[in-house]
């Protein structure tokens, strides 16, 4: 079992230090990844439902800083060696994929393969508008927009056309260190994200939800479409109290588990993380 840090560019980890005490502790302490949020910009007074809170909100006030976060894993990345730079998730939809593909191929040439691209769909219709991007769009703009990032990375330049996106061949350098590319996991908790991390991802992960179904969903797909299941890794989060917490997940085919940091100033990051490394990731 694998273990990483979700909210890794909040709070006090967007600034230069907190970034680099929490990235090289969690190294250290054995910590497979980090994990970044996204959000460009947050409309003031938005009605869109929160899907993750009872009260449909995120947390903290709407004025809270959230670093982009592939500027921030690249930063992360110039003060570690072995730890993997995820977004979890980069809400794709908003992104072209020339841009998105430079920007992770970047960062994977400069961390020496260590990118992965944690993909979703977006949930907040506001920011959407305000960046004009339809929002009933996103599912068919994420797909598409996968399916340009995986031709991007190979090693022919292709013409594309798509529904939403098309280009004449194009040259797109670097590319990723990461035999065919940068792995893409679709993050997702409904069964349409399961079953889109079977047509297009290298994993998925479902940061809540009812995993038994979710997982059944996706093997479903795979029967479709005549795909291996085992080639999807399977990622999620969940609360540990116990190495038993971790086979229940380990059963269900899970192989990476994200926690979120043990707490915001030094010391509860360092002990947490100790703890961590020591309890769980030492025994498994």
């Amino acid at each position: 079992m694998k273990f990483g840090l979700m909210f890794s560019n909040t709070g006090p980890f967007g600034r230069p230090e907190g970034c680099t005490h929490l990235a090289q502790t969690a190294e250290n302490c054995g910590v497979e990844s980090l994990w970044t949020v996204e959000h460009v910009a947050v409309p003031v007074g938005y009605e869109s439902k929160y899907p993750y809170s009872e009260d449909g909100k995120m947390p903290g006030p709407e004025n809270s800083p959230i670093p982009d976060p592939l500027v921030w894993l690249s930063f992360a990345a110039a003060v570690t060696k072995t730890i993997k730079l995820a977004t979890g998730i980069l809400i794709l939809p908003q992104r072209h994929p020339i841009y998105t593909a430079k920007e992770f191929a970047t960062l994977d040439v400069l961390s020496n393969g260590r990118a992965i691209a944690g993909i979703g769909i977006g949930w907040l219709e506001e920011e959407f508008a305000a960046l004009d991007i339809p929002f009933k769009q996103r599912v068919g703009r994420t797909e598409e927009c996968a399916v340009a990032l995986k031709q991007l990375w190979g090693e022919k330049a292709l013409p594309f056309e798509g529904k939403y996106y098309s280009w004449p061949a194009i040259e797109s350098n670097p590319k990723p260190v990461q035999p065919g590319g940068v792995p893409i996991v679709v993050g997702g908790h409904v069964e349409g994200a399961a079953r889109r991390a079977a047509r297009i991802g290298d994993g998925f992960f479902p940061a809540s939800g009812d995993l038994p179904k979710l997982f059944e969903a996706l093997r479903d797909e795979c029967d479709k479409i005549g795909r291996d299941p085992s080639e999807i890794e399977l990622t999620t989060g969940g609360a540990l109290r116990s190495l038993d917490d971790v086979k229940r997940f380990q059963d269900m085919g899970v192989s990476r588990l994200i926690v979120p940091p043990p707490g915001f100033d030094k010391d509860a990051v360092e002990k947490g993380l100790e703890t961590l490394g020591n309890e769980f990731i030492s025994k498994l």
